[in-house]
C-alpha cells in the first residue's frame, strides 16, 4: 500500500511539474514572439476620467536591447503643451529588476524613480511604473500555472496564472489569455495583494507590420476607479537603428542623441 500511495503522489507531482513547464513555456512564447532588434512607436494616448471626459496625449516610444539582452525603453511625450517635453527612461537589469528615471521639464531636472513608486500612476495614466516595464518582465521572476482553456476574440486560448517570487512586486498575481495558435496576449487581469482584481489590460486590432503580428491599441482599465487608458498605435517600425545614447540620462535632460 506505501509504494501505490508513493507512486501515486510522484505521479501528482509529475502532473503539476509538466504543467507548471508548459504554462511558463506558453508565456515565454508570448513574451519572445516578436522578434527585433529595435522598436519604435508613434501613438494617440487617450486617458479617460470615471465621468467621461477624456484627454489625449501624444507620445513617441524607442525600446532597444543591450548586449546583455536586457531591454531599455525610452518615451517621449510630444503634446499637449503642459506634458511636452517630458521623458521617461526605464532599463532592465540583470537581477530581473527595472531602473527608472524621469525628466519633468517643469522642474528642469531628472528623478530617479524609487522601488517605492513602482506602483504609482504613471503620468497620471492607468498604467503604473511597473507596468510600464511589465512587458519586458524576466520569465524567470514568477510561477506559472495554465489555469485552463477557454476561448476568447473567437480564438481558443490558455488562461495561465503568473505569481511574481518577490513578494514586493506590485501584483499578488496575473491571469492571462494567450491565443493557443500564434501565442498573441489578448486580456491579463492584474490582482492586488488582497487577491481583488485591480486592474485589466487588453491588446487588439492586430495588424502585420514588417512580418510580425502588432497590436495597434492597447487598453488598461482601473476597475474601482472606473478610468482607462488607451494606447492607439499610429506608426510602428522594428530594426530601426536607435543611436545608443538615446537610453541615458543625458538623453532625457538634454533631448539630444549625441
Amino acid at each position: 500500500m506505501k509504494k501505490i500511495t508513493t507512486f501515486i503522489v510522484f505521479l501528482l507531482t509529475g502532473a503539476v511539474l509538466l504543467n507548471a513547464q508548459d504554462a511558463a513555456a506558453i508565456m515565454n512564447a508570448a513574451k519572445n514572439r516578436i522578434k527585433k532588434t529595435t522598436l519604435s512607436t508613434r501613438s494617440r494616448m487617450v486617458v479617460s476620467a470615471k465621468n467621461g471626459s477624456t484627454k489625449e496625449r501624444r507620445i513617441d516610444q524607442y525600446s532597444k536591447e543591450d548586449a546583455k539582452g536586457n531591454e531599455r525603453m525610452v518615451v517621449v511625450f510630444q503634446s499637449p503643451a503642459d506634458v511636452a517635453g517630458t521623458r521617461f527612461l526605464t532599463i532592465d537589469t540583470e537581477a530581473g529588476g527595472s531602473d527608472r528615471w524621469i525628466y519633468l521639464p517643469s522642474l528642469g531636472k531628472i528623478r530617479r524613480i524609487a522601488a517605492s513608486e513602482s506602483g504609482g500612476s504613471f503620468m497620471g495614466t492607468d498604467f503604473s511604473y511597473d507596468d510600464m516595464s511589465s512587458l519586458g518582465r524576466d520569465i524567470n521572476l514568477d510561477t506559472y500555472t495554465l489555469l485552463r482553456e477557454e476561448t476568447l476574440n473567437g480564438a481558443e486560448c490558455y488562461v495561465i496564472q503568473s505569481v511574481p517570487k518577490d513578494s514586493s512586486y506590485q501584483y499578488s498575481k496575473t491571469i492571462s489569455w494567450v491565443d493557443k495558435d500564434k501565442s498573441l496576449v489578448y486580456k491579463s487581469d492584474f490582482y492586488d495583494k488582497r487577491g481583488s482584481l485591480v486592474k485589466v489590460m487588453e491588446n487588439g486590432d492586430f495588424k502585420d507590420v514588417q512580418g510580425r503580428l502588432t497590436p495597434m491599441w492597447m487598453k488598461m482599465s482601473t476597475q474601482a476607479a472606473g478610468t482607462s487608458t488607451i494606447v492607439h498605435t499610429e506608426i510602428v517600425k522594428y530594426d530601426d537603428p536607435i543611436p545608443e545614447t538615446v537610453f541615458t540620462t543625458t538623453y532625457l535632460e538634454t533631448g539630444r542623441a549625441r
